[in-house]
């Protein structure tokens, strides 16, 4: 584990904390004093799959910091901008914007519906968008802050088996990155870290990618997350980063504790999008 930036005082504003990476991400930042806005769709207990914004968001409170939970549609604009507004209306500056929220669905072109299609492309890139561009004039306001974008490197020409989740994910990096130039001149930072390895949630799970000895906790991304955010936004902008990189170059050198399993996981997240990717 790196040493955690001091975020006391600011605001955080995620995407999808209702369990898996997202809550992790909320949990690591509120660890380092952070105040949390978490957003997601669930909001009452006894659904399908544990956990609700509102759980999220009490246990960073348990952690010492201030949390407001927000129910977030992210295809619905109206809901996007209402829910940026409330955001700042309650803590009255928030000056990181994590776009975590993902849909995702894995299926070769002639399975995959046209509706899920539309869903992956709402959600993913729309929503980076929408969220993104609602934040845009307050962070101006502020005079600076951070966009972090839970995506991948846009390294891969084509993606047989999985290309309407591939081109969403790209999608999310193509905003992020054109947003790094649009926002350079203002102090704004806007980067995208992605996990090396499959990470342990229900989506790994469900779609079978790979298995235990594959995968890692979330920990590792909301690590790579800290280190992110520990560095100044006027320099560091417009980078693709893999966790496994950033944490490196922060000084880790044992990766071992945020592993399933025993052994070195398979680089399965980072060789969907970069076939050719090695670790250093």
């Amino acid at each position: 584990m790196v040493s955690s930036p001091d975020l006391s005082g600011r605001t955080a504003f995620i995407t999808g904390t209702t369990r898996g990476i997202g809550k992790q991400i909320a949990l690591g930042l509120a660890e380092a004093g952070c105040n949390i806005v978490s957003t997601g769709k669930t909001v009452e207990e006894g659904g399908e799959l544990p956990g609700t914004i509102h759980q999220t968001a009490r246990e960073c409170e348990e952690l010492g910091v201030q949390s407001h939970a927000i129910q977030l549609n992210l295809r619905d604009e109206e809901n996007v901008r209402g829910a940026v507004e409330e955001a700042i209306d309650v803590f009255g500056e928030i000056d990181i914007v994590i776009n975590n929220a993902s849909a995702i669905q894995l299926a070769r072109v002639e399975d995959m519906p046209a509706d899920r299609f539309d869903l992956m492309t709402d959600v993913n890139i729309r929503g980076t968008y929408l969220t993104s561009r609602a934040f845009v004039p307050h962070l101006r306001e502020l005079g600076g802050g951070h966009i972090l974008t839970n995506a991948p490197p846009i390294t891969q020409d084509r993606s047989p088996g999985s290309a309407a989740y591939s081109w969403s994910k790209l999608g999310m990096s193509f905003v992020t990155l054109s947003l790094a130039d649009e926002l350079a001149s203002d102090g704004i930072a806007a980067n995208t870290v992605w996990p090396v390895t499959a990470i342990d949630t229900r989506a790994t799970r469900y779609f079978g990618m790979g298995t235990e000895d594959d995968w890692r906790t979330p920990e590792i991304v909301s690590d790579a997350v800290l280190e992110i955010l520990s560095r100044d936004p006027d320099r560091f902008t417009g980078n693709t980063l893999y966790d496994e990189d950033v944490l490196r170059d922060a000084g880790v050198e044992d990766f071992s504790q945020y592993n399933l399993t025993e052994g070195d996981p398979a680089p399965l997240s980072a060789q969907m999008f970069d076939p050719s990717y090695e670790r250093p």
